[in-house]
């Protein structure tokens, strides 16, 4: 009788065992599917974007959607896999104005997006008319990690790695492609995690950018893991992306945080941040602008206070933001020497209706 409790107790636990096994499976395989959902979603944002492009900026400009390669990835999930260590292959988007003389060299500008895993969209509208406008010509690459390409892009995430790489592979694309972009007048422009790539980009390839800005720009990423949550920690501890904490690997961190490289500024740099930014707080800028000063490197900034739009403050359609963005194209001007460059705000206005 005690050995048939004791085989009963063990058939019952089994059947416990399994059934949890089972919803735990099913828990599984439902993450698995909301996961592959999001990336269709994503696909299919990204579809409906593209076409809003065309249509927006039918009157502005050529609009073309290029492909190119960057470094293999930084990580494999299998190394001798078939394909493994090839250059990875990404999209970049490519704004010509109209009318120009191609027979002329112009300006580029490199216009890297925000968000850890964020797409380049509509949102830069405005700002990419405006661009267009003066006679720039604008190059915005879709990164390593980008959204709209599928889990395997998005699992190629190198945040302040590699992604610096195919930025700057998008600069070496349209020099090589197009022969009336001026490879002396390259300026990048990037806001929030566009702004730490763009940081980034100058300090590595000095001799290829003749001006940067960076608007509030992402500056330490072991200071930001210490006041973001772990939700957002986990986007980069994950174990196809850096794999590891801020607290388990320091060095790692600081290697992907513009604060860390203030050493190796030689650009004419601009930046701007905003004290009621909800995103990357204002200290990580502040702690930017300290160490740069220390340094004793030479750049100019402002730092705004408690202005309307917090992250975006700059990037709004409102008079003070046009305010803000002439301040940036006055800058930019110095260095690229655009055919039309804005005088007033009455111009900003006129590039969104023209």
């Amino acid at each position: 009788m005690k050995y048939l409790s004791l085989i009963l107790l063990l058939m019952y636990t089994q059947i416990l065992f399994g059934q949890s096994q089972n919803k735990e499976n099913q828990i599984n395989e439902q993450k698995k599917l909301y996961e592959y959902l999001e990336h269709r979603l994503d696909i299919l944002e990204k579809k409906i974007d593209d076409v809003l492009w065309f249509e927006k900026l039918r009157d502005y400009a050529f609009v073309d959607k290029v492909f190119m390669t960057g470094p293999p990835k930084w990580k494999e999930k299998n190394p001798t896999a078939q394909g493994a260590g090839n250059p990875l292959k990404f999209w970049s988007y490519v704004f010509i104005p109209r009318g120009i003389d191609f027979n002329k060299k112009y300006p580029l500008i490199v216009l890297p997006h925000g968000g850890v895993h964020a797409s380049f969209t509509t949102y830069y509208t405005h700002i990419v008319k405006e661009m267009l406008f003066q006679g720039y010509i604008i190059v915005a690459p879709e990164y390593r990690g980008s959204t709209g390409y599928g889990k395997s892009f998005y699992e190629s995430i190198d945040y302040g790695g590699l992604e610096i790489e195919d930025c700057d592979a998008a600069r070496k694309f349209m020099i090589e492609n197009y022969e009336f972009v001026d490879k002396d007048r390259v300026g990048i422009v990037g806001w929030s995690h566009g702004g730490l790539i763009a940081l980034m980009a100058v300090f590595d390839h000095p001799d290829d950018y003749k001006v940067c800005f960076a608007g509030v720009p992402v500056s330490d990423l072991i200071a930001r893991m210490g006041y973001k949550d772990d939700s957002y920690r986990k986007l980069f501890s994950d174990e196809y992306h850096i794999g590891k904490t801020a607290d388990e690997d320091v060095k790692e961190y600081k290697r992907r945080s513009p604060v860390w490289n203030v050493h190796k500024l030689k650009t004419p740099l601009l930046i701007h941040t905003n004290t009621n930014d909800e995103d990357v707080n204002v200290l990580e800028v502040e702690s930017l602008i300290r160490a740069l000063k220390a340094e004793n490197k030479k750049f100019e900034y402002e730092i705004f206070q408690d202005l309307p739009g917090g992250h975006s403050f700059d990037r709004m359609d409102t008079k003070l933001a046009k305010e803000i963005r002439l301040k940036i194209y006055k800058f930019l001007e110095k260095y690229l020497k655009p055919p039309k460059p804005f005088k007033s705000i009455d111009d900003i206005n006129k590039a969104a209706y023209r």
